[in-house]
């Protein structure tokens, strides 16, 4: 452990090696798969737990990349005269507690495969990307730098694009795939653009060093930084308005979805902004935007997520809900209490997206409607179910009561205006959770044939990830006071009105939702369901509004540029060159006396150049 610590580039080459080596031995080693690729989520636990002991008690500060490291680190990337890109490692607390998520999440999934995934024919492939995936998100955690950051950035969105359509023979998969991949370009263009004005007002993409200069930068250009840093944060974090790609990226694995979009890749936007605190500490407009965009994503994933029928979406539009609660918390300033909701989340909607994937291996089916009755055939799935959607909503005492509530007090206490909104989240909250668990536990059962209870491989990963779901909140004040914050107490206020909301929204959900789905809610909630069911058309805006004009206008410059120019000239080229043989051809007639008067004009207009020329 000591090594890993001393080495943490170690756990990065790793999974990357082990990912090389599943996919050399392919199905030769079919039954060592899962157990290669296994090394590398424990690896990167080795590391976290390990920093977090090298690293004194209380020595966080405010700027975590200044807090005591636990090892630092660097190479150079390239050269070119004076300028040096290097890529070097730095692991504080910050990056410790981050690696822990990773690692945790990593291992619980690929465990929960051995049952999920078992006799699917791209077996050997998928172990490989997830170990490809650990690999390029700890990249992005343990780096030094802006520049090491966007390498696993990338690296991760690769990924991501790879497992969404992992079953590509869906055109669907594809789809979504096609879908993730360019909408969160577009805030990682955002991030690269402001990463070069970065470079060209401090000269360095180092953190401690950007971070040292930042008092010398006019605050135009400050601001400028924190806004484009904020866009990418925003489209990888799926918030409003580059949200529409999470909830189609459940065509993958729901192993898949636990991984990447609930627990970890998800959340790189709101360390991205934890990570370079300073900038946004420094630019209040930042601050502005990231609290807008977190308070219409937790409100309006809530809302969406009441009227999902297929409980993966549900869990989609939950996670964008839940994400806006952690931007909203940034936009006051509390970056600690973010990150603090960041780890519960993990643990319990990682939980929640595998429990749902136990639920669909089980039933064989993944809409509610067609769900019932399954916590006699699937007890231990309920129970991990219940831990999980009971945390979701803030019931004490678990993790998520401690972290949502700290959101919910920081807002008020810096907005109370706004933080109304984000009671309203909790009072929605309250209600998908328990319409969702009543339309797949209780009742009796709307589908076919009957359902099974989930491997001991796989109810294993859920009873571990069920354990910080209901525990982490007391280990709340720990990661605040280690991250450098003041811990302080909840108020009972705001935790009393939060909790009566999220049972006032349960209770509400148990009356209106009869075990019957859509129909029942749907006539109760009247015109409000169908337009919350499709995202309040949000989706079909963008392809009205963005991809059909973009998609007509590639139309329009391949017809005219690409078949009418760039065609026609080459082909048109193609064409001259033969009519100009086949012209020439004619001469060759075999008429010797048409042969000689050809030569001897060549000779006559030769010579008259010859002389024109001397002259």
């Amino acid at each position: 452990m000591s090594a890993l610590v001393a080495a943490p580039w170690f756990v990065v080459v790793l999974p990357v090696v082990l990912a090389v080596l599943i996919g050399a031995l392919g199905s030769h080693a079919m039954t060592a798969v899962p157990w290669i690729a296994m090394a590398g989520p424990v690896a990167v636990l080795a590391l976290a737990v390990g920093s977090l002991f090298a690293i004194p008690g209380g020595a966080g500060s405010a700027q975590p990349w200044t807090s005591a490291l636990a090892s630092h680190g660097s190479m150079t990337w390239f050269a070119v005269g004076e300028t040096v890109i290097a890529l070097g490692w730095a692991v504080d607390t910050l990056t410790a507690l981050m690696l822990l998520v990773v690692g945790t999440v990593a291992l619980m999934v690929m465990v929960f495969s051995l049952g999920y995934m078992a006799g699917d024919p791209g077996w050997v492939r998928y172990y490989a990307l997830l170990s490809l995936f650990t690999g390029s998100m700890t990249l992005l955690v343990v780096g030094s730098s802006f520049a090491t950051l966007f390498l696993g950035w990338e690296l991760v969105g690769a990924c991501s694009y790879l497992l969404i359509g992992f079953w590509y023979e869906k055109p669907s998969a594809v789809a979504a795939a096609v879908k993730a991949f360019l909408t969160t370009r577009l805030g990682d263009v955002g991030l690269l653009v402001g990463l070069g004005v970065l470079w060209k007002a401090t000269g360095s993409l180092e953190y401690a060093d950007v971070m040292a200069r930042l008092g010398s930068l006019p605050p135009s250009t400050i601001l400028a930084v924190a806004l484009l840093l904020a866009v990418g944060a925003i489209g990888k974090s799926a918030q409003f308005p580059l949200h529409i790609w999470l909830p189609d990226a459940m065509e993958g694995p729901t192993p898949v979805s636990a991984l990447i979009h609930a627990a970890t890749m998800v959340a790189a936007g709101v360390f991205l902004i934890a990570r370079a605190w300073p900038i946004f500490e420094a630019a209040p407009g930042a601050r502005t935007l990231l609290l807008a965009v977190g308070v219409i994503s937790a409100l309006g994933g809530a809302l969406i997520a009441v009227a999902q029928n297929d409980i993966k979406k549900m869990l989609a539009y939950s996670t964008i809900s839940q994400l806006g609660l952690m931007f909203a918390a940034l936009g006051v300033g509390a970056w600690e209490i973010a990150f603090f909701h960041l780890v519960a989340h993990a643990a319990f909607k990682g939980l929640l997206f595998l429990a749902a994937g136990s639920v669909i291996h089980g039933s064989g089916t993944q809409d509610l409607r067609e769900m019932g009755g399954l916590r006699r055939e699937m007890p231990g799935t309920f129970v991990v179910w219940l831990i999980g959607v009971a945390s979701l909503a803030g019931v004490p005492p678990l993790a998520g009561f401690f972290s949502k509530d700290a959101v919910l007090d920081a807002v008020w206490l810096s907005s109370p205006a706004v933080s109304l909104t984000l009671f309203a989240m909790t009072l929605l909250t309250g209600f998908y959770a328990v319409r969702s668990t009543k339309l797949a536990f209780f009742s009796t059962r709307r589908g076919d044939g009957h359902a099974h209870e989930s491997t001991p491989a796989m109810l294993t990963a859920l009873v571990v990830l069920a354990v910080p779901a209901a525990a982490l909140g007391a280990a709340g004040p720990w990661i605040t006071e280690r991250l450098g914050g003041h811990p302080e107490a909840l108020s009972l206020t705001v935790s009393a009105v939060a909790v009566v909301l999220a049972v006032l929204g349960g209770l509400a959900a148990w009356v209106l939702e009869t075990g019957q789905g859509e129909a029942t809610v749907q006539h109760r909630l009247g015109p409000v369901w169908p337009v919350a069911s499709a995202g309040f058309g949000f989706d079909a805006l963008v392809r009205g509004a963005v991809v059909a004009p973009v998609s007509a206008a590639c139309r329009m410059l391949w017809a005219i540029v690409d078949r009418f120019v760039i065609d026609g000239v080459v082909e048109g080229s193609a064409l001259a060159a033969q009519w100009l043989g086949g012209a020439i051809s004619r001469l060759q007639n075999g008429d010797g006396q048409r042969y000689a008067t050809v030569v001897a004009l060549a000779v006559l207009l030769m010579l008259a150049a010859t002389a024109f020329v001397g002259r």
